[in-house]
């Protein structure tokens, strides 16, 4: 898969897949974008509620999540378990051109951000590894369909590439297993919210909200498993 370097508005970079007409982040700001979505809406209200969770990963892309939320676990003192899934890793000559450190929000250490991002690149695939107390990773170089564990995360960030270059990954049938592999009272958080995707979703079981989106993009979406309510009617979530 051939992608190219691209700038964003909020100086931050990402990349372009001219097979897929796609950019890895929002060209409005990659690092603003994966913190508002993933970390502000989905991180940090879990970790209200928890001290200790996994993560399951949509697309290990370029590592951004993995390494704001390696980093917001350190600054919040969070035991964090996180999986990544990439069909297609990045190679070494694209991670270093990225160049994060330079960009991200200031409650991050600064001066620890290039060597960290380099680890999460670097560790080998399909094992967990402590890459700093209170953080560990596992990536698994394999197609999202072919995942199928269940009950085991209290977090999805789904960071898949959009409906209109990967249509396959926003089904009910997607979102079906993603329901499955969340524990109950897990939540999915995602930058995408079209009519279409919600409605999947919620056929999948999921309770949808909205919410106000990053810069460039209105609304994200939040989705909860909750658990069923006992009794004579069939609620979504059963």
């Amino acid at each position: 898969m051939k992608r190219h370097l691209v700038k964003t508005k909020d100086n931050s970079y990402t990349l372009f897949v001219p097979e897929l007409d796609e950019h890895y982040h929002s060209i409005h700001g990659a690092v603003q974008e994966a913190e508002h979505v993933f970390i502000q809406a989905g991180m940090l209200p879990v970790a209200q509620k928890k001290k200790q969770f996994s993560v399951l990963e949509i697309g290990f892309g370029t590592g951004l999540n993995a390494l704001l939320t390696c980093l917001s676990a350190d600054l919040h003192q969070l035991e964090v378990s996180y999986t990544g899934l990439e069909k297609y890793p990045l190679q070494s000559e694209e991670y270093q051109k990225l160049g994060y450190t330079d960009v991200l929000p200031q409650h991050y250490p600064q001066n620890k951000t290039g060597p960290l991002f380099e680890t999460l690149h670097q560790v080998p695939w399909a094992q967990y590894h402590t890459i700093r107390p209170g953080f560990q990773l596992r990536k698994l170089q394999t197609d999202f369909k072919n995942f199928s564990e269940q009950a085991a995360f209290d977090l999805i960030y789904y960071d898949a590439f959009a409906p209109s270059a990967q249509a396959n990954l926003w089904t009910v049938t997607r979102f079906t297993s993603m329901y499955k592999a969340l524990k109950t009272d897990g939540v999915l958080v995602t930058y995408c919210v079209k009519g279409e995707v919600r409605r999947n979703m919620q056929a999948a079981g999921f309770q949808v909200e909205k919410l106000p989106g990053p810069p460039g993009k209105r609304e994200m979406a939040r989705a909860w498993k909750k658990q069923c309510t006992p009794g004579p009617f069939k609620f979504p979530c059963c």
